[in-house]
C-alpha cells in the first residue's frame, strides 16, 4: 500500500493538471484538499504521511500537526517557509523540504515588476479606469530611458530586473543591499547608501527577503527621503513597507504612485484606501503564479519525495532557519 500524500491549496488546479502528478501517483496515493485544512475531518488527516504545501497559503503550526499524527515530511513549494512553525515541526521530527530551485519566478517576478514600472510611467491605471468610465482623458506620461532606477536587493530577482531596465530600457540603475557596500558590484551597477538612493531615484523597486532587518524598512522616514514625484514598486514582501506610511505619502502627493503585488496582510482589506487610488497599481500577489511555476513545483515534489523514500534526500534541500 502506497503512503498518503495530501496536497493543499491547489486553488488554480495547476498542480492537479501537471504531468508530474502521474509520476507522483506511482510512489504515493494522492489526495487534494479542496478546502482549508481546518475544515477537514480528523479521519481525512489521520493517515497522512506527507504534505505538499503550496507556497504560504496555509499556516502549519502545532494545532495542525496535532491532527496529523503520522506526518513525516512537508514538501514546501518555493524557497521560504514563513508560515511553518519550525519549532513545532522539529519537536515532532517532521522534515521540511524546500523547493528552492524553481526557475520560472526568476523570469515571472522581474517581468511583472517591469510591467508595473511601464504602467506607472505611462499612467495606464488611470487611463484604463477613465476609458472604462466612458472618458477620453488627456494624460501625459514619462519615458523610462534616462531615468534613475533604485533597486533594493540585488539577489536573483533584483539583478534580473536591473539588467532588463538597464539593457532594454536604457535606465540608469543604482542599487542598495544590506551589506552596506558602497562599491560597484561585478555587474557594474553602482551601490549607493540607502539615503542617497532614496533621494535621487525616479523609481524604487524592492527585491529584499523578509527578515527582522527588512521588516518596515521603508517607513515614513524613508518615504519622506524619496525624490518628489517618484514611484515605489514592491513585488517582494508586503511587510517591508510601512503600509499606513505609504498611504499617507501617496495621499500627500509626495509620491507619484505605487505598484504593489504584495501586502502586509493578504488578501488586502476590501476597504483599504489603496484600492481607490488612481495612481496605484494593485495585483493580488501574482508575481509567482504562472503556469510554469506550478509544473516545476510538482516536478520538484516528485524528485524530493522519491529521494526521501529512498533515503537520499540531500540536506541542502531541507529548511534550516
Amino acid at each position: 500500500m502506497k503512503p498518503l500524500l495530501l496536497i493543499l491549496d491547489d486553488w488554480e488546479g495547476h498542480i492537479a493538471a501537471s504531468p508530474y502528478i502521474e509520476k507522483l501517483k506511482t510512489i504515493a496515493d494522492i489526495r487534494f484538499l479542496p478546502y482549508p485544512i481546518e475544515e477537514a475531518d480528523d479521519d481525512e488527516l489521520v493517515n497522512i504521511r506527507f504534505l505538499m504545501a503550496l507556497r504560504e497559503r496555509t499556516a502549519l503550526n502545532e494545532s495542525v500537526f496535532s491532527r496529523l499524527p503520522h506526518l513525516e515530511l512537508i514538501l514546501q513549494t518555493g524557497g521560504h517557509a514563513y508560515h511553518i512553525d519550525n519549532h513545532a515541526a522539529q519537536k515532532r521530527g517532521i522534515v521540511i523540504a524546500l523547493g528552492r530551485h524553481v526557475k520560472a519566478p526568476l523570469v515571472s517576478v522581474p517581468e511583472l515588476t517591469m510591467a508595473m514600472c511601464l504602467s506607472l510611467f505611462h499612467r495606464l491605471p488611470e487611463a484604463q479606469l477613465a476609458m472604462r468610465n466612458g472618458e477620453w482623458p488627456l494624460l501625459t506620461g514619462r519615458t523610462l530611458a534616462g531615468k534613475r532606477l533604485g533597486v533594493l536587493g540585488m539577489g536573483r530577482h533584483g539583478t534580473r530586473f536591473a539588467q532588463i531596465a538597464k539593457n532594454a530600457f536604457q535606465m540608469e540603475v543604482v542599487a542598495w543591499d544590506r551589506s552596506g557596500n558602497n562599491m560597484p558590484g561585478p555587474d557594474g551597477i553602482a551601490r549607493l547608501k540607502l539615503e542617497e538612493l532614496l533621494r535621487t531615484s525616479n523609481v524604487i523597486s524592492i527585491h529584499l527577503r523578509l527578515s527582522p532587518e527588512s521588516t518596515k524598512l521603508i517607513n515614513s522616514e524613508c518615504l519622506n527621503q524619496m525624490k518628489p514625484g517618484a514611484f515605489l514598486i514592491n513585488t517582494s514582501r508586503g511587510a517591508i513597507i510601512d503600509e499606513p506610511a505609504l498611504i499617507n505619502a501617496l495621499l500627500s502627493g509626495k509620491l507619484a504612485g505605487a505598484g504593489l503585488d504584495v501586502f502586509e496582510h493578504e488578501p488586502l482589506a476590501a476597504d483599504s484606501p489603496l484600492r481607490s487610488m488612481k495612481n496605484v497599481l494593485l495585483t493580488p500577489h501574482v508575481g509567482w503564479t504562472v503556469e510554469e511555476v506550478f509544473e516545476e513545483f510538482t516536478q520538484i515534489a516528485f524528485t524530493q519525495l522519491s529521494e526521501y523514500l529512498n533515503g537520499t534526500l540531500s540536506g541542502s534541500e531541507l529548511y534550516n532557519p
